[in-house]
């Protein structure tokens, strides 16, 4: 198969949606399929407001749907609701051509907390876009009932999965930190809710590896808590086994794969009882979930590491790709006649 993947969200940026949206197309190109990125590097493009980390293309409809026409692809599949997925989705629409989608981002709930707009407001404009979709992919069962809750048609589930070959038990970064060491890894931004989690009353030290707008804030405000900055790989599997615990105080994250991988290194999470965590966890062991989330890290600093270990390997990157490309849908040929023009028979 051909497959044309739109994403707004791509490299350089370093994230959970980038990382499954990556690792699908390394998987599919591995089982023989090709694979035609579009995102933002291939056009001129502008920072995205409050975080400049993510790049928003300047694009047409015309120019992204010349592309896909070029490719000549036997699937489309948009994955986010940024520029290059609404201009795409119009040009496809536009010329009856079908496409699939997938919902990664509560960007109605990022968007109340920013800007105080409404998220019936922000939903609204989400089911529109893919309600135009022949299929969108969910990725847990509580995210399918929140959107079948909010009017969304067509949901299909697409699992997600963790780099059990990467993301390891083994030897840790040399963090000569009081224990125990509890770490958060991912964006520092308002939406992950970060402050909630500096702000426990629990012995050892606060560690944060990521970077995002409100780093600086943070930083000033929680001066015992430390602030590592971003890392990569191997660096970042490292920086996973140091831990004592895993804290991930996000409210909105529709899954939270950094849960995963931390598990898979051997450490327990500490969470909200709340969308994510409660599917990733769920009742494996392999952390706990209260409302009080320093009981949770007292408690959660007590699991076996091989508990753990053991709930990231039911999460098969193998299962999840192929869900996704069962979930595609085949456009019927001919129906790219020409390459180059930017439009469909």
């Amino acid at each position: 198969m051909r497959l044309v993947l739109v994403t707004d969200a791509w490299f350089p940026q370093i994230n959970g949606v980038v990382r499954a949206l990556s690792t699908t197309r390394d998987r599919l190109i591995g089982l023989g399929h090709e694979v035609e990125v579009i995102a933002p590097e291939r056009f001129k493009n502008v920072p995205c407001p409050t975080y400049p980390e993510i790049r928003l293309a300047l694009c047409t409809p015309a120019r992204v749907g010349s592309l896909i026409a070029e490719y000549a692809p036997d699937a489309v599949h948009i994955a986010t609701e940024g520029p290059l997925g609404w201009n795409a989705r119009w040009w496809l629409k536009r010329r009856g051509i079908p496409f699939t989608t997938s919902f990664h981002t509560m960007f109605p709930q990022y968007l109340k907390l920013r800007f105080g707009l409404p998220e019936s407001w922000s939903f609204a404009a989400m089911r529109r876009f893919h309600g135009a979709a022949g299929a969108t992919m969910y990725s847990t069962p509580r995210l399918r009932d929140m959107l079948h809750s909010q009017g969304f048609k067509n949901l299909v589930r697409w699992v997600r999965g963790v780099d059990c070959e990467l993301f390891t038990p083994g030897d840790a970064e040399a963090l000569e930190f009081p224990r125990p060491i509890q770490m958060y890894v991912g964006r520092v931004a308002v939406e992950k809710s970060i402050e909630d989690f500096l702000r426990t009353d629990t012995p050892g030290t606060k560690v944060i590896v990521g970077d995002g707008p409100q780093r600086a804030q943070l930083e000033r405000r929680y001066r015992a808590a430390q602030f590592l900055g971003p890392k990569y790989d191997d660096d970042l599997v490292r920086h996973y086994r140091a831990a004592d615990v895993f804290v991930f105080p996000s409210r909105t994250d529709t899954l939270g794969l950094v849960m995963l991988e931390a598990m898979a290194c051997g450490v327990p999470v500490a969470a909200f009882p709340v969308q994510g965590p409660l599917d990733v966890v769920a009742d494996s062991g392999a952390g706990v979930l209260n409302e009080n989330l320093a009981i949770a890290i007292e408690q959660a600093v007590l699991i076996a590491p091989d508990v753990c270990r053991a709930r990231a390997l039911e999460h098969s990157w193998d299962q999840s790709v192929v869900e996704f490309h069962a979930n595609l849908i085949r456009i019927p040929t001919p129906t790219f006649h020409f390459r180059g023009e930017g439009e469909a028979a």
